[in-house]
């Protein structure tokens, strides 16, 4: 097996903290926590209430197995590839909704603006690059 990198414990600890903030997200609103659902505008309640069930399924996809690919990049096993890969379908299919089909004045564009947009660029930008990166530790036999 090859020496563990120096950067893999840093790219595996960033990444778990930015994938940490969207399970709190999820956890919060799925718990339906007051203090935070209440931050929340009334259209993107509104939006998350009349969700279908495919985006109820994989919206939790995304979610999970983001935070559990970090946990494998930090194990360094070779498993972290295929967790980043499946939150990465999540991902996409949760934002067909999110973005392109929720009820009219409810889509994450229209209910979060700048913030929202920022967001949308930055998530996937980021699940791509740590699929790379688990895929070329994982072809460098740092990740077994």
């Amino acid at each position: 097996m090859t020496k563990t990198p120096w950067h893999l414990w840093v790219v595996g600890a960033l990444s778990l903290l930015w994938n940490a903030g969207g399970a709190v997200d999820y956890t919060m609103t799925k718990l339906n926590v007051a203090s935070y659902v209440e931050a929340l505008p009334e259209a993107a309640l509104r939006m998350l209430q009349e969700a279908p069930l495919w985006f109820d399924i994989s919206w939790p996809v995304g979610v999970w197995f983001s935070v559990l690919g970090s946990l494998l990049l930090l194990l360094r096993s070779r498993f972290a590839g295929t967790a980043f890969a499946l939150s990465l379908l999540g991902l996409i299919v949760s934002s067909v909704y999110t973005y392109l089909l929720a009820p009219e004045g409810t889509s994450m564009l229209a209910v979060g603006g700048t913030v929202a947009l920022v967001f949308a660029i930055a998530i996937p930008v980021i699940l791509i690059a740590l699929w790379l990166y688990a895929r070329a530790m994982t072809q460098r036999g740092v990740l077994r």
